[in-house]
């Protein structure tokens, strides 16, 4: 009965669409399928045939291995076989049984065999691609699972489909704590999470599903720094990652909030770019030394993490020290120059000659060796005062005669302090003994100004 329901059926549609001028003859014969048609579907037995891409709900009639036979009403019953059985997961296949209602969808009216050929999965994932497009159109949001990733992201579940959600579309806070160079460094550890997400593009046709973790939690950088801000403080180290480079410093993510090491900040060496010492996407240990809550600013270290160099080179130096050194370069407020120890030093033109000179080039040149005198030394800033005028200064002569007793240690050399001068011009005078001039021999005295030194002089030689 079905056979020749379908061949009559198909008889009505060929006369529907024949466009040409029937004959006589068969105009009666048109009229006949015509009321056939019509007897038919008023007895309940219209003819819906099944049309390709459709999804019928339909009823189990057999289940054989590699095949099950669908009953689409009682007009005719449709095969799910070949690569379209095999899609059926193991767990639903298992589940299913004669007489159960199941939804297929329509993959050949009709093959080269008469048969019509169903789809399972198919009609199951057009319903999941229709509830994707409402979900994103209502802005809805739903709880999927992470299944795969790949370099870009994650692959994550969705009823019977699978989306996509770009590692840049995660939540700021999961994005700061993913790290590593791979992808399995960083996503093997999501595998079996699940995650709140909204549907952010549907394309049915391209089979593309688009998430995002970022837009379902309506989180912004600013949240997620404010929030970042209130669990740290100054002092605090933390990991991060670097996110970007500028000439003035290196931004670093912590934990969702990016924070700023400015290029003095990065080395204990100078630095003349941060990209000569750090790349994006390097995993840092910094310090926090400033927090600004209203402005929303980090102020971060690297290197108060590292032993500080100069405080070994700078070793036993004190102020009044004499070193040697060579003149680096000269600018118009001083001269720098580079100690034995591999320290450099300013020499301010106010300290290189007890002359006014109006530029450090007329009496130092790039490359001279100097002995200078140690003036300042400021352990914090990283700075020396150094000073060449004052090399000879008689303020600083026990501490040189001490220093040069100390580095004669040990050898047969020894320092003999000069006498004071008034001391040796007694003595001196006690040895000499000068006859007396007679009066008649002595020559007239003439009278003279006394000079500045001699005004100077001590009470003992006026005297004489």
């Amino acid at each position: 009965m079905t056979h020749y329901l379908i061949v009559l059926e198909h008889l009505i549609s060929m006369d529907y669409n024949d466009t040409t001028q029937p004959s006589g003859e068969q105009q009666n014969e048109n009229k006949e399928y015509k009321n056939m048609a019509s007897l038919l579907k008023e007895e309940g037995l219209g003819l819906e045939l099944p049309v390709a891409g459709e999804i019928k709900t339909g009823t189990i009639a057999s289940i054989s291995p590699g095949q099950i036979m669908v009953g689409i009403g009682a007009k005719s019953e449709g095969i799910i076989s070949g690569q379209e059985f095999e899609l059926i997961p193991p767990d639903v296949f298992a589940s299913m049984e004669v007489g159960q209602e199941i939804k297929v969808y329509v993959i050949t009216a009709e093959d080269q065999n008469g048969n019509l050929i169903l789809s399972y999965i198919r009609a199951v994932e057009s319903e999941a691609w229709e509830e994707a497009v409402k979900l994103m159109n209502n802005e809805d949001i739903f709880t999927g699972k992470v299944i795969g990733y790949n370099r870009g992201g994650l692959i994550v579940s969705f009823h019977e489909l699978q989306g996509f959600l770009p590692a840049s579309l995660l939540a700021y806070s999961r994005r700061a704590e993913i790290s590593g160079d791979s992808a399995e460094q960083r996503f093997n550890e999501l595998m079996g999470q699940e995650m709140t997400l909204r549907i952010i593009e549907v394309d049915q046709e391209r089979r593309r599903l688009i998430f995002s973790e970022k837009a379902a939690v309506h989180e912004t950088r600013d949240t997620v720094r404010d929030k970042v801000i209130e669990k740290l403080n100054v002092g605090d180290i933390r990991k991060g990652k670097v996110t970007s480079l500028a000439d003035f410093g290196a931004f670093v993510n912590i934990n969702g909030a990016d924070g700023l090491v400015h290029v003095s900040e990065i080395s204990w060496d100078k630095v003349r770019h941060p990209g000569d010492v750090l790349k994006v996407g390097q995993e840092v240990e910094v310090k926090i030394i400033s927090i600004d809550e209203e402005k929303r600013h980090i102020g971060l270290s690297i290197r108060l993490l590292q032993d500080d160099p100069w405080q070994g080179q700078i070793g036993d130096m004190r102020v009044g020290q004499l070193v040697e050194a060579k003149i680096t370069r000269l600018t118009k407020f001083g001269a720098f120059a580079m100690l034995d120890n591999g320290i450099e030093g300013l020499i301010h033109i106010s300290e290189i000659s007890e002359e006014h000179i109006t530029h450090p080039k007329e009496v130092l040149h790039e490359g001279d060796g100097v002995t200078l005198r140690v003036i300042k030394v400021e352990p914090e800033s990283h700075r020396v005062g150094l000073s060449l005028r004052r090399v000879e200064s008689l303020a600083f002569a026990d501490m040189d005669l001490k220093a040069l007793e100390k580095e004669l240690e040990g050898t047969d050399i020894k320092v003999i302090e000069d006498q004071p001068a008034a001391k040796a011009e007694e003595t001196s005078s006690e040895e000499t003994v000068e006859e007396p001039v007679a009066a008649s021999e002595a020559k007239p005295v003439e009278e003279v100004e006394p000079s500045a030194d001699e005004e100077d002089a001590p009470a003992e030689d006026a005297a004489e």
